[in-house]
This record gives structure tokens, C-alpha cells and sequence, in this order.
């Protein structure tokens, strides 16, 4: 039974899409760091066996004492795999590549689908006072990102603005459908982002306007250029708002965050 003394706990958003090199990760570490920047409290949990994120921020393997397979497979307290990055207010929860052998052993878990649900919801999580929890999926449809999605409230998807892209949706949006259906009911597509846009490149334009087209309110106005700056900072270990804070894909992701508050707080409203 809930304690009901207990306040609300963040929001958790996961950051999925099963097709690799869209700027899933990227936009995961950029969105967490400006969401910072903007006065939030976020802990990214990285649930990728590349733990890119982890790396991204900073933390080498040696580091990662603990991580997301001990908070999903072993019970382990999420005080104890939590690490401060190098960034006030920001959290992460490194993986290792453990992970990658996740998938088979959850398969015998009779709660195999709600254990990062439990994990994040673990009175200790508390002590952080946390705005938001960012999960950055791997890139896989498989128990990793259905745990994901039992655990959040809502899915952010990072969408490459190329040919096809609208059609390895498809899958996603029915992965997003059966887990309303048998585990969270209440979850929702946070929004679409495109990603990799180029504005000079007519291919680039085509994809908004058929994303646009299709999907409606649920593309974010803030779309991500192609950023050469995007691109290096991870190899720095830094969020690009830190590496070069005056470039565009840093704007462009400070710009995301404002227009993802923008409609919490609008929601929060209505509500």
C-alpha cells in the first residue's frame, strides 16, 4: 500500500526509439543538462548495455561501481547506484555492459516488466527531490525499454529527419500501445522531436512536413540541427551546453527544454 504522506515524485519521461543513430542518447544527456540549466532536478538513468550516456557524462567504467542491472536484477538501493556527475543537479544512473545480458534473465522474472517501475519508486528517491527521471533506452525494442515504459509517464521519441523515418515508427507506437494496454495504462507520447535537421537540405523539409502532417501537436516546435558541436562534445564527456554553450544545438536543446516545461505547465493548468 502507498504511503499517502508521501509527496509526489518527478516525472519520468523515456527517451526510446528501437532504431540506433537518430540522437536518442544525445538528446537524452542535452535535454537533462538543460533542464538543469533551466532550475530543474534530473537524474538520467541509462539503461543502454553501451552506456553511452554514462560516458557522455563523464563517468568512465572504472567508475561505475554500481548500476542499472543491480537497481533492476539485484535490489540494489537506489542511493547506492545513483552518482553525482560533474554537473550541480544532475544524476545519473550509469549502466555497464552487464546490461547486455539483461534481456534473457528477465524472461523468468514473474515481474520482469515492473521491476525499473518499483526501482524508481523507492522511498530514497527522495532524497534527491527530483524534478525529472530521463531513462535513455537502448535502442532495441526489448524488456529493457518495456521496463522503461512501465516505469514513465511518458515516451520522448528523437526522430532523424530522413527518408523512412515515419515508417520505424510504426512499431514503436504499437510497443507504446501494448504496454497501455497490459501495464500503464496512463502512458502517454510525451511528444516527437526531430533530430539531425538540416535546413538547407530539401529531404530535411520534407520529412517536418510529413511528421507534421501525420502526428500533429505531438511534434515539438524546437527541432534539432545537425551540429558539428552536437556531435564532439560527447567525446569531451560534456553535454553540449557546457562544451560550446553559444552553439546552435546548445539553443536548440535549451529550447526544447523551455517548450517541454512550457506544456507541463500548461498541462499542470488544465489540470
Amino acid at each position: 500500500m502507498s504511503d499517502p504522506t508521501r509527496p509526489p515524485g518527478p516525472r519520468i519521461i523515456a527517451v526510446a526509439n528501437q532504431k540506433g543513430g537518430v540522437g536518442k542518447t544525445t538528446t537524452a544527456i542535452n535535454l537533462a543538462a538543460a533542464l538543469v540549466e533551466a532550475g530543474q532536478r534530473v537524474l538520467l538513468v541509462d539503461l543502454d548495455p553501451q552506456g553511452n550516456a554514462s560516458t557522455g557524462l563523464g563517468l568512465e567504467t572504472e567508475d561505475r561501481k554500481s548500476s542499472t542491472y543491480e537497481l533492476i536484477l539485484e535490489d540494489a538501493p537506489l542511493s547506492a547506484v545513483v552518482q553525482e556527475t560533474r554537473i550541480a543537479g544532475l544524476w545519473i544512473c550509469p549502466a555497464t555492459t552487464d546490461l547486455s545480458s539483461a534481456d534473457m534473465e528477465l524472461v523468468s522474472n514473474e515481474k520482469r516488466s515492473f521491476l525499473l517501475h518499483d526501482a524508481l519508486r523507492q522511498p530514497d528517491i527522495d532524497v534527491f527531490a527530483l524534478d525529472y527521471v530521463l531513462i535513455d533506452c537502448p535502442p532495441s525494442l526489448n524488456q529493457l525499454t518495456v521496463n522503461a515504459m512501465v516505469a514513465a509517464h511518458s515516451v520522448l521519441v528523437p526522430l532523424q529527419a530522413e527518408f523512412f523515418a515515419l515508417e520505424g515508427l510504426s512499431q514503436l507506437m504499437l510497443t507504446i500501445r501494448e504496454v497501455r494496454q497490459s501495464a500503464n495504462r496512463d502512458l502517454r507520447i510525451e511528444g516527437v522531436v526531430l533530430t539531425m535537421y538540416d535546413v538547407r537540405n530539401n529531404l530535411s523539409q520534407l520529412v517536418e512536413a510529413d511528421a507534421r502532417n501525420t502526428l500533429g501537436e505531438l511534434v515539438f516546435r524546437t527541432m534539432i540541427p545537425r551540429n558539428v558541436r552536437v556531435s564532439e562534445a560527447p567525446s569531451y564527456a560534456m553535454p553540449v551546453t557546457s562544451y560550446d554553450s553559444g552553439s546552435r544545438g546548445a539553443s536548440a536543446y535549451r529550447a526544447l527544454a523551455s517548450e517541454l516545461l512550457a506544456r507541463h505547465a500548461a498541462a499542470k493548468t488544465r489540470g
